[in-house]
């Protein structure tokens, strides 16, 4: 009786230990920024693009509806969201192993035993009825060293780390869908122009076939346009081909079938109007971009696992009781007389184990290590991205002035090299060196447009933006 009064009065201040002691893990600091202080282009507003939500950046029609219809459908996205889940169970399952696990249970025995059984004198054979109820704690550990606490630490860090990542899936998607969307533009654009090209080409070789048969050209000069047109031709098989390919791209994105009258207009020729996306300090980056956010929460599950690995030499204190009712008939279990407990604290001491406990908290150490490198590794890609996105911001502006100038140069020589022709001053190679030139030059201003529209895009998932509502 003295034993179990002792053992129910320190319950309390077990639990109270248990639930405000301290953990072994190690104080975390997050390491250094292994990049330079500023980028080697400064942006001129010192907020972030990554405040712009993509509802506001996508201002496009078209183009806001098919990231719109990703973001409810995309098959990635919806894995990642899951994950999420399972991470949470996760944490709230090595929440629950803090508190103690409380059970009612109720039983019935019943055995016959022979009157022979034993070779003595016995009244005949017996039947015997037992029944029972009980409400019990099971191996409650109280958790003096922090190990599961610890265990909860990583757990939680886990999870933040899952949901960061959730939010770089969705950077991810946004960013794919509108570039997939400029690439069936551009690759319209192209098959259109392939598809004029053609046509001049044809009517050009038209107007050589009748001035060879009227002996004016020669059979050169016939062959000449011909392999234009040939050329032209197999662009429009090509530019053909992937247009197609870049719906089916699009509807693996979205993850459903796109509305058929959507992408009829799908067109780099009109105003996108993107905001502008300020840069600010590479610093911005730790709080703005998920997979850096993703990496130090995996770094932090690192650091709380060394707390469990150290309180793993300790020893460990686990409380078992219950207590109800035993009765040989159901009728009296209720009954004075009838009630039964049981209490069996235990203590596990590690004295030798082979070193398995020594290997675990080098492992921990080590793995901590691991993500440090992990995660200076993604602040370096980051920091990469933004000033290669910058760059190209910077530079892209100028060339695609250039590229029109070009094509403004190579259309004005042609027209020449046309009139020239006609003239009979020049061959007709000339003409056909010149239209294949202005034909080069078209092609490389609608590439250079969709490079130019995708680094703004490319700057803007850099700088985290994407996952704000």
């Amino acid at each position: 009786m003295h034993s179990r009064t002792f053992s129910l009065a320190t319950l309390p201040l077990a639990v109270v230990l248990v639930l405000s002691g301290c953990t072994m893990e190690p104080k975390y600091q997050r390491p250094a920024l292994p990049v330079a202080a500023h980028y080697d282009q400064q942006g001129k507003a010192t907020a972030n693009g990554a405040d712009i939500s993509w509802q506001n950046f996508f201002t496009d029609p078209v183009m806001h509806k098919l990231i719109a219809m990703s973001l409810a459908n995309n098959r990635d996205l919806r894995v990642a969201a899951l994950n999420v889940e399972v991470a949470g169970s996760q944490v709230q399952i090595d929440r629950a192993a803090l508190l103690p696990s409380i059970s009612a249970s109720a039983s019935q025995t019943a055995a016959h035993l022979p009157g022979n059984l034993y070779n003595t004198a016995s009244t005949g054979p017996v039947t015997y009825h037992e029944f029972n109820t009980s409400l019990g704690v099971s191996a409650w550990e109280l958790d003096f060293f922090g190990r599961l606490r610890s265990l909860r630490d990583a757990a939680l860090e886990s999870y933040l780390a899952t949901a960061a990542t959730q939010r770089a899936t969705q950077i991810s998607l946004i960013s794919q869908v509108a570039s997939a969307y400029l690439s069936l533009c551009a690759d319209n654009e192209l098959l259109k122009l392939a598809q004029d090209t053609v046509k001049s080409q044809q009517d050009s070789y038209n107007l050589t076939k009748r001035s060879v048969e009227g002996g004016v050209s020669s059979e050169q000069d016939l062959v000449q346009a011909e392999t234009s047109v040939r050329t032209a031709q197999a662009d429009v098989a090509t530019y053909t081909r992937q247009v197609r390919q870049d719906v089916n791209a699009l509807a693996l994105l979205v993850g459903t079938d796109l509305p058929p009258d959507m992408l009829q207009n799908a067109h780099l020729n009109k105003n996108w109007d993107f905001p502008a996306t300020p840069a600010g300090l590479p610093s911005d980056l730790l709080t703005r971009r998920p997979d850096i956010i993703s990496a130090e929460h995996t770094l932090k599950a690192a650091n709380a696992n060394i707390g469990a690995a150290r309180a793993a030499f300790f020893p460990s204190i686990s409380l078992t009781a219950s207590g109800g009712s035993t009765s040989s008939s159901l009728g009296h279990l209720l009954e004075g007389g009838t009630a039964a407990w049981s209490f069996g604290p235990s203590i596990n001491l590690p004295i030798f184990d082979g070193g398995v406990n020594s290997a675990n908290l080098d492992i921990a150490h080590l793995q901590k290590r691991i993500e440090i490198a992990d995660y200076e590794k993604a602040i370096q890609t980051a920091f990469k991205e933004v000033g290669d996105a910058l760059a190209g911001q910077d530079t892209y502006k100028d060339e695609l002035t250039a590229r029109e100038q070009d094509e403004q140069a190579n259309q004005r020589n042609y027209d020449f090299a046309h009139i020239r022709y006609q003239q009979g001053v020049d061959n007709y190679l000339n003409v056909l060196v010149a239209q294949r030139s202005l034909y080069a030059a078209q092609q490389s201003l609608i590439t250079t447009r969709l490079g130019q529209l995708n680094q703004q895009i490319t700057l803007y998932k850099a700088l985290g933006g994407g996952w704000k509502s």
